[in-house]
């Protein structure tokens, strides 16, 4: 799979360190305390109310959140590496959303930050790939896989994404 030149650049290639699957090796890349950790916390804030309260759990994680930010139930963060998740102020994150700052495939594993903008709106049950960035203002539809950046003030939507509106056009009133 060939991946934009931006992208490229972004994200580390690790290879497994013996025949299997690089998932298998996971404890090898990431403390298995640390991971537990996250996990916990992690998979508490899915379920919390309070905005505030989630976005502390994701902090004591490493994640970079801004002020106002809303997640969604359910929404999820990397438990291996939260700490490349960048979100910016005033952003929505929607229902069941998925932040990876990785990826393990069979001969390689990849890591890398995932930043997301200021003013950005991310629909329920998407994923969003390591490496991404999502410009200021963005909106992702629901449902929607995040494999490459996101213009500022574009729309984007599709498994995996597509251009619905660019960023420089006026919405219709």
């Amino acid at each position: 799979m060939e991946l934009e030149p931006r992208k490229k650049e972004r994200l580390t290639v690790y290879r497994p360190a013996g025949p299997k699957n690089s998932l298998q090796y996971w404890y090898k890349m990431a403390n298995p305390l640390k991971v537990i950790r996250n996990f916990l916390l992690i998979y508490t804030a899915r379920f919390l109310p309070s905005m505030k309260l989630k976005n502390v759990f994701y902090r004591w994680c490493g994640a970079k959140i801004g002020r106002d930010v809303s997640f969604g139930l359910c929404a999820m963060m990397d438990i291996f590496f939260p700490e490349e998740i960048t979100v910016g102020e005033n952003s929505v994150i929607g229902y069941n959303t998925v932040f990876l700052g990785h990826e393990f495939l069979r001969d390689e594993w990849r890591r890398g930050p995932v930043v997301v903008g200021r003013d950005v709106v991310i629909g329920a049950n998407c994923t969003i790939l390591p490496g991404v960035v999502i410009g200021d203002g963005a909106t992702v539809s629901a449902m929607s896989l995040v494999n490459k950046d996101v213009p500022p003030g574009a729309m984007v939507g599709g498994v995996p994404i597509r251009l619905i509106r660019n960023g420089e056009e006026e919405e219709p009133e």
